[in-house]
């Protein structure tokens, strides 16, 4: 078995076939595992610059929620947010929101410590067989956004590429702003509507639990579509516009932007995964809320059906 791509909902996926038995090997072409579940280390602390935060409704991901909270790698963090618009500020209550005292990249980390992970690997093609860059393997799965999987695919895997091209996607940007000191209050996180640049504000030191004057900004996919070929060139705008958001000085660092071509997924499709008689597995947050906890369900629910397949089960 190869799983291709070791974010969540390939680490899931891989886990659940390595703890019946199965024998896996995960690929990613990155250099660390984590996929969207994303932190940068700056001024010696990592920033979370992809997902924001995680939800739990699941029964499945909640027992996954406390294994990481067993080993101190989660924390409750907010249940409040804001919410910038036309109509001025307000809080939002919602559900409780978890944040990760290392990173979120430490979560996945967990996920991948007892796995077959090779970083920096890049997987060129998925054939017939199935083959994985001509090598015969029982099942493949592709755990990444569907227009990173369709140049994977060999064209007579027809079910697959039909999978991964109905999925629809669109950019975002994040950008990491430290500041001299905290000099805001009464923010956590904030949805930011009907705004030309922002999408999404979170107190980073807050959510971390360390208290560092950092923010983390997450652009609208207008915005980001105009900068995905000079990210870099993105981060004067985006530091104006959370400082005329919250009222705040100039960063006391240049700000780090991050380009997240796939950021989130557009069109829900349906099932919670794609498993075909080629034995090519499409799985991802693409199959349902785009959310962390959907990753993980259909990286789970995949190996499951793939377990079943397998072993006859």
């Amino acid at each position: 078995m190869v799983v291709v791509g070791a974010g969540l909902a390939g680490l899931a996926c891989a886990r659940e076939l390595a703890q019946v038995g199965i024998p896996v090997r995960v690929r990613e072409r990155g250099r660390s595992v984590g996929g969207r579940m994303a932190s940068r280390r700056s001024a010696g602390r990592a920033v979370d610059l992809g997902a924001a935060y995680l939800t739990v409704s699941d029964p499945g991901f909640a027992a996954v929620m406390r294994e990481w909270r067993a080993a101190g790698l989660t924390r409750e963090w907010t249940d409040t947010f804001l919410a910038f618009g036309h109509e001025g500020r307000r809080e939002v209550v919602g559900p409780m929101r978890w944040a990760a005292p290392r990173g979120l990249r430490s979560l996945v980390e967990h996920l991948a410590r007892t796995l077959p992970v090779r970083v920096d690997h890049p997987v060129r093609s998925v054939r017939p067989g199935p083959t994985v860059d001509g090598q015969p393997c029982a099942a493949v799965v592709l755990a990444m956004p569907g227009p990173q999987a369709a140049p994977l695919l060999d064209p007579a895997l027809t079910a697959a590429n039909r999978a991964v091209r109905a999925q629809g996607w669109s950019p975002s940007l994040a950008a990491a702003l430290r500041f001299p000191d905290r000099c805001w209050s009464g923010l956590r996180g904030a949805f930011v509507n009907d705004h030309p640049v922002l999408a999404l504000v979170c107190d980073d030191g807050d959510r971390r639990g360390d208290g560092a004057p950092v923010l983390v900004a997450h652009t609208t996919p207008d915005f980001a579509a105009e900068y995905l070929h000079r990210p870099d060139a993105a981060a004067p705008a985006i530091a104006h516009a959370v400082r005329e958001l919250l009222v705040l000085p100039e960063p006391a660092e240049e700000v780090c932007v991050h380009r997240w071509a796939y950021a989130k997924p557009t069109v829900e499709v349906a099932g919670t995964y794609h498993l075909d008689t080629d034995g090519v597995g499409v799985a991802g947050d693409a199959f349902g809320a785009p959310r962390a906890q959907t990753a993980w369900r259909s990286g789970h629910d995949l190996a499951r059906a793939l377990v079943a397949r397998l072993t006859g089960q």
